[in-house]
């Protein structure tokens, strides 16, 4: 007998890398945000399966698989396919949370698809899925004075104290919006926190 429902309604991915050498960098917001979401409930992201520390549990009203991808940024698409076949979850409800250089520090932007943007982390997503729509969340983190190959050096860098104060403020942002994603949609979340 099967059930009518996933045991999952939705996937929300916190992007970055692991290790504690990468743990407060920039390319971490992801990481940080879903620790900060677990933590509001409750919760710790302490199983491990489809490449990814997580955990299963209700977040705005939904039953959510909320992970960590293990395999580096650049491989972030792997463990999403894994959980997306896995528990047969449409596109359309994998939330992606992650660093966004072109956006000024701690500025959130939400939207319903789109290009990976130069990200290496969403353009596996994409390549994993073989689709560009999924909701995502950016959390802006500015971007170098220099741009160009200072930039690896700018993603993998900590932030200042005061923007670690802005991006706390953010993540917490981040989460309300992915709230709202979940139980109203792409469109009022945009119209509300961009």
């Amino acid at each position: 007998m099967f059930a009518s429902k996933s045991a999952v309604d939705w996937l929300i991915v916190g992007l970055g890398n692991p290790g504690e050498k990468y743990a407060h960098t920039r390319h971490n917001m992801g990481f940080l945000t879903v620790d900060l979401l677990a933590e509001q409930e409750g919760q710790k992201l302490n199983k491990v399966k489809f490449k990814s520390a997580f955990n299963i549990f209700p977040f705005a009203g939904q039953r959510c698989l909320v992970m960590k991808p293990q395999t580096y940024m650049n491989l972030s698409g792997e463990a999403v396919r894994e959980a997306v076949q896995f528990y047969k979850i449409p596109p359309e409800r994998v939330l992606v949370i992650y660093d966004d250089v072109s956006l000024s520090v701690g500025k959130l932007r939400v939207r319903p698809t789109g290009s990976a943007g130069g990200h290496n982390g969403i353009k596996n997503i994409i390549a994993h899925l073989g689709t560009q729509d999924f909701p995502r969340i950016k959390i802006g983190t500015g971007a170098p004075a220099g741009g160009g190959a200072e930039m690896i050096d700018w993603v993998i860098g900590v932030p200042s104290r005061a923007e670690r104060e802005i991006l706390v403020e953010s993540f917490r942002r981040a989460i309300d919006a992915a709230a709202c994603i979940i139980q109203n949609g792409c469109q009022k979340a945009m119209n509300d926190y961009n």
